[in-house]
């Protein structure tokens, strides 16, 4: 089953929400951004799973498969509620670089996970923002080379995406002018 939701509004036709996804390395905002833009758009939103399973940065490859899985699962449940957009905090590309740094292998299963859902656009968020540790964040000395992973992972796989960069007002701009000129969503 795939889910590709992203259908443009057309008057008077239901159509299904448009699936965004937050992506980047950690500490760069984008659970912070996805629930502000979540209200703006008085929609919900799609939490970081592994957020709520990780304690530690110790974990074995059942764990990053159940990541992987309920992250998908979530978005499957999340889009039902969703009003004309769905905001997502991450992606299981995001749950493959992870494991790959700290695992070092790609369980087969996270691939498939992968294609079974298409995002309508992606936001890469820059990591210019301040680092905040939390505990788990363990990566503030390779911001940028994490980053670098993480561009490379869209690009090989030839998905467009916008780049997040700045101040919080510019970063929040810059997503409401995309989603606005991308989607002809404007805020409720």
């Amino acid at each position: 089953m795939v889910l590709s939701v992203g259908v443009k509004k057309f008057s008077g036709m239901h159509t299904k929400p448009i699936l965004i996804c937050f992506y980047g390395s950690e500490s760069t905002g984008k659970s912070t951004m996805a629930k502000k833009m979540a209200e703006r758009y008085k929609t919900v939103w799609v939490p970081e799973v592994a957020r709520e399973i990780v304690t530690t940065n110790s974990f074995s490859r059942e764990d990053i498969i159940t990541i992987g899985r309920l992250q998908t699962e979530r978005v499957f449940e999340k889009i039902k509620q969703a009003n004309n957009i769905l905001i997502c905090d991450t992606d299981v590309i995001t749950t493959q670089i992870y494991s790959r740094k700290y695992l070092q292998v790609v369980p087969p299963v996270l691939y498939q996970l992968e294609s079974m859902i298409t995002y309508d656009h992606y936001f890469l968020f820059e990591p210019d923002v301040p680092w905040v540790a939390d505990g788990v964040r363990d990566l503030g000395n390779e911001r940028e080379s994490m980053h670098t992973l993480f561009k490379q992972a869209l690009e090989k796989r030839n998905i467009s995406y916008t780049t997040i960069k700045g101040n919080w007002e510019e970063r929040e701009a810059s997503i409401v002018k995309t989603l606005k000129e991308k989607f002809y969503i404007t805020s409720l």
